[in-house]
């Protein structure tokens, strides 16, 4: 099949897991004999300029383009998304896939050309405390032109099947996140930048945004007083102003310790050597750390909501939606439990890669890019 992949901002990429899911799809497909397009925005790595690399025209046997995009907060999405779809409806293409709700948007594109349309919604995103109510409009439009005019709507978790249905009458498929079986590495880098050490520093490592509930985390650990340090992983995503009151929260306390956004061996040290994960979320997709981080064999520590114990299972543990008393208990509970963790961690590893495989994910999604087109009844967007 001819396949073009739109909606994210570039791969390769860790700017987002929409970067990796799609690096991960696009790169298996290609190897099943599939030809992939991705097109990439234009503009600066979202964490900064600093992180820019070079422009590509194939990746691992993908063809990318890079598309004009306004490199500006609440603009870029929009306009790469315009002229991506632009192109992939003049494009010869058996099967344009949209990544994420606001590209959907431009989804009448290539309807027009009667392209058979699929859309991968990563998460609710106008849920989210980052966009501003211009935003927030046009990326529920993108979720209303989703539901009546993708062939095919792909969810990664039960809750999100369950609001599609609710709201609109709509069926979607369930196709989960995947992740690979991780290759641990000894604690250097890390060291040598930061003083971390083996099992000595509680991990967080995503984007800082609000709807990950970072500031939950840093008031818990505070009151909590326990003996290990706190490592924040991640960079800003058009979010400075909450990545100030982070840096204001942790003051000048020395055990917390923001690396700003990580990739390669520093990121494979930091999940390699962590005591414990914890994500604190209000508002999530699939998340893709908290797959890698059981893929490291962490004990994971994570809100209540659906999408991050329906991964965690029995091998992980649970604190209520916002309650940062309950969080700050659960963090002094299992800092003194070390061999609690330990065996929650020897499971995680395990059971992760076993049910989140990316070589099914990848076969799950080619089977519906073939299916045959079934006249869904669903209400009105």
């Amino acid at each position: 099949m001819r396949i073009a992949m739109l909606g994210h901002k570039r791969i390769p990429s860790r700017e987002g897991g929409v970067e990796i899911v799609v690096e991960e799809l696009s790169t298996a497909m290609v190897q099943k004999g599939h030809a992939v397009t991705c097109y990439n925005r234009g503009g600066h790595h979202i964490s900064g300029a600093q992180f820019d690399r070079k422009k590509q025209k194939q990746y691992c046997g993908v063809r990318m383009y890079t598309v004009p995009t306004i490199d500006r907060k609440g603009l870029a999405a929009m306009t790469s998304s315009f002229f991506g779809a632009l192109r992939a409806a003049f494009g010869r293409y058996d099967v344009v896939h949209f990544h994420a709700e606001g590209p959907c948007a431009m989804m009448w594109l290539p309807k027009l050309f009667r392209k058979r349309c699929i859309a991968t919604i990563h998460g609710l995103d106008h849920q989210r405390g980052k966009w501003g109510r211009f935003a927030k409009w046009y990326i529920l439009r993108g979720e209303k032109c989703a539901v009546k005019r993708a062939d095919e709507i792909i969810v990664l978790s039960r809750g999100a099947q369950q609001y599609f249905l609710d709201t609109y009458g709509r069926t979607t498929v369930l196709i989960p996140n995947g992740v690979k079986k991780a290759e641990k590495l000894p604690a250097k880098e890390i060291t040598e930048r930061w003083g971390l050490k083996k099992e000595e520093y509680i991990l967080f490592l995503g984007r800082l945004v609000p709807e990950k509930g970072v500031h939950y985390l840093l008031e818990a650990y505070k009151k909590a007083q326990v003996d290990k340090k706190l490592v924040i992983a991640g960079g800003t995503s058009d979010t400075d102003e909450y990545v100030t009151r982070l840096l204001q929260m942790a003051g000048d306390d020395e055990k917390i310790i923001f690396t700003d956004f990580v990739e390669g061996d520093t990121l494979k040290e930091l999940y390699s050597n962590a005591y414990l994960y914890v994500l604190p979320s209000d508002l999530e997709g699939m998340p893709l750390s908290l797959l890698e981080a059981m893929s490291y064999g962490n004990c994971c520590l994570t809100s209540d909501i659906t999408e991050c114990t329906d991964v965690t299972g029995a091998w992980g543990y649970s604190f209520p939606k916002g309650d940062v008393t309950a969080l700050q208990e659960q963090l002094k509970m299992l800092c003194s439990q070390p061999a609690q963790v330990k065996a929650c961690a020897e499971g995680a590893a395990e059971q992760v890669c076993r049910l989140y495989n990316w070589d099914d994910i990848t076969e799950k999604t080619l089977r519906l890019y073939r299916k045959k087109q079934k006249k869904e009844a669903y209400l009105e967007a």
